[in-house]
């Protein structure tokens, strides 16, 4: 009688466990560290706008002592009141929201449009000319005042709002960015379709171009809108405190004086900023989602 002799069965080499982050669908979750790297950055980053609403509710004073205030005050409102009478902020807060407003839509009309010029059509001199509107990027701004100013002073525009609204109503940050975004986000074959169908460049753009680059015209409508909220050094130069002051010249009008009250000024600034940071808590969600849309894109 005859044995076979059988080989044992192979072990089977179990496979490293991976850790569920790293499975497909998993959910990346963040450790203590980063939950104390973030708590730090998020303190550090409103440490500033915390402070100015402390100094706003204090005097000026208190201001001057040492060490200065690190809690709330009972001049609040008072010191509120008082900015916003003295600096004509009712006023200068709807000049911003107009040159503001204008500025934006306008620079994110153009910016579209020529941005798909440059990424999608051929024309000649396309590289040329993209490369002459970067190099506009490097220019410091400084270096235009001086010829602009003697511009709006021919135009008799001093102290008047379209000084300070047609010098920005185009953008070349505005043009790269939308380029960018649309070599990416908008395919030629979408394009070549259209044209097939009979569609002209302006309805192109109009009907496929503007939808495709939605998330992005968000982005770049509130970054703008923002800088020209921001802007300071321009409008101090041709416009006004009594005349038509924007945010920045009506808060600047409050440090004036042998001995500028802090407090005050403090107050006009979180006055100016709260606007910016009611707009980010609205469309904070869509200004997000529009990064990130053009991040997966691009």
């Amino acid at each position: 009688m005859t044995t076979t002799l059988t080989e044992p069965p192979a072990q089977e080499t179990e496979r490293p466990r991976r850790p569920k982050a790293a499975r497909a669908g998993g959910t990346l979750h963040a450790g203590p560290v980063a939950y104390v790297i973030l708590a730090l950055f998020a303190i550090g980053s409103l440490f500033p706008l915390v402070w100015t609403a402390i100094a706003a509710s204090r005097d000026n004073n208190r201001l001057a002592e040492t060490p200065p205030p690190f809690w709330f005050g009972s001049n609040l409102m008072n010191n509120l009141d008082i900015a916003w009478s003295d600096a004509n902020l009712g006023e200068a807060f709807l000049n911003t929201t107009i040159v503001a407003g204008i500025s934006a839509l306008t620079i994110v009309v153009l910016s579209t449009v020529a941005g798909f010029a440059f990424a999608k059509l051929r024309f000649k001199g396309r590289n040329a000319l993209m490369l002459i509107v970067i190099g506009t990027m490097m220019v410091p701004p400084q270096l235009s005042v001086i010829p602009l100013y003697m511009m709006v002073a021919e135009l008799d525009w001093t102290d008047q709002l379209q000084a300070v609204i047609l010098p920005s109503l185009v953008s070349a940050f505005g043009v790269f960015f939308m380029r960018q975004y649309l070599l990416q986000a908008l395919p030629d074959e979408l394009i070549e379709a259209a044209r097939v169908d009979g569609a002209g460049s302006w309805r192109v753009v109009w009907h496929i171009v503007f939808p495709a680059a939605r998330p992005a015209m968000a982005v770049l409508g509130m970054l703008m809108f923002v800088q020209t909220w921001n802007d300071f050094l321009w409008p101090f130069l041709v416009l006004t405190q009594t005349g038509n002051p924007t945010v920045q010249v009506a808060v600047a009008g409050l440090g004036r004086g042998y001995t500028p009250d802090q407090s005050l000024i403090m107050a006009g600034a979180l006055l100016g900023t709260l606007p910016l940071l009611l707009v980010f808590a609205i469309f904070g969600k869509q200004i997000v989602g529009g990064i990130m849309q053009g991040a997966v894109k691009g």
